[in-house]
């Protein structure tokens, strides 16, 4: 009998390779590479300033890249547009949440309802399951909401689009400590069904271990370090997280 080969490679949900960007004539992120795998979390680190966000916006397709590859489930990306990129399996939850302030809950949802359609409705219990608050206030305008229900919001609506992936860039950052846990406990379940990879900036370190199955560190617009979760050592802490 033929040994059964365990050495195939592993499936990915997200590959960079080599991913660069400018903002005018300044280089940014100099030739990332990144993977996360589908079901799960992988946060991406660094202090600020070091290339996160525009790494994210550059995946997204919000900053042009200039070289390099980003593939999406076996496919790649990196020419589509941003609207694109959302159909064929990205969602992006961007730092400061950008709801529609005027609109109500109900119309933030049905902007994706709107474009993803039945399958995006199908979704509208699975979100209210996961965010009860979010049911409960959907006659709301999104401005009156706290910052922890708008972001609570952001990742609704996301989700309604099925994502492969989502990138949350710091979904943690002025909410209250107990969305704060809301939020955790919502990642952790979406890793535990299994349906999409997570790619996340989060400064909050106790949050990101608490969430993430692997890192990546970024240090002027490199990956300077990477492993599971466990290997985010106190040397690596110091040298590259702290302020």
């Amino acid at each position: 009998m033929k040994a059964e080969n365990n050495d195939s490679p592993e499936k990915l949900v997200l590959e960079t390779r080599g991913l660069k960007a400018y903002y005018d004539q300044s280089i940014i992120i100099r030739g990332v590479d990144l993977e996360v795998p589908p079901g799960k979390v992988v946060s991406l680190m660094g202090r600020n300033g070091v290339g996160k966000t525009t790494t994210l916006k550059a995946i997204y397709g919000l900053v042009d890249s200039t070289e390099g590859e980003v593939i999406l489930d076996g496919e790649a990306i990196q020419g589509f547009a941003p609207e694109k990129r959302a159909r064929q399996g990205l969602a992006y939850v961007p730092q400061g949440r950008h709801i529609f302030p005027t609109l109500t809950v109900w119309e933030n949802l049905q902007t994706a309802i709107i474009v993803h359609g039945d399958k995006a409705r199908e979704q509208l219990d699975f979100v209210y399951t996961l965010f009860p608050v979010i049911k409960d206030m959907l006659k709301r305008k999104g401005g009156v909401l706290s910052g922890g229900q708008q972001q609570q919001l952001a990742i609704a609506r996301a989700l309604l689009t099925c994502p492969k992936l989502l990138i949350l860039d710091e979904p943690t950052e002025g909410i209250q400590p107990s969305i704060i846990d809301q939020i955790e406990d919502t990642i952790k379940m979406l890793r535990e069904t299994g349906r999409m990879g997570i790619l996340l900036v989060e400064q909050y370190l106790d949050f990101a271990k608490a969430v993430s199955d692997r890192f990546y560190v970024m240090d002027r617009g490199m990956t300077v370090a990477q492993g599971s979760i466990a290997e985010l050592s106190d040397e690596i802490v110091t040298s590259h997280l702290q302020v």
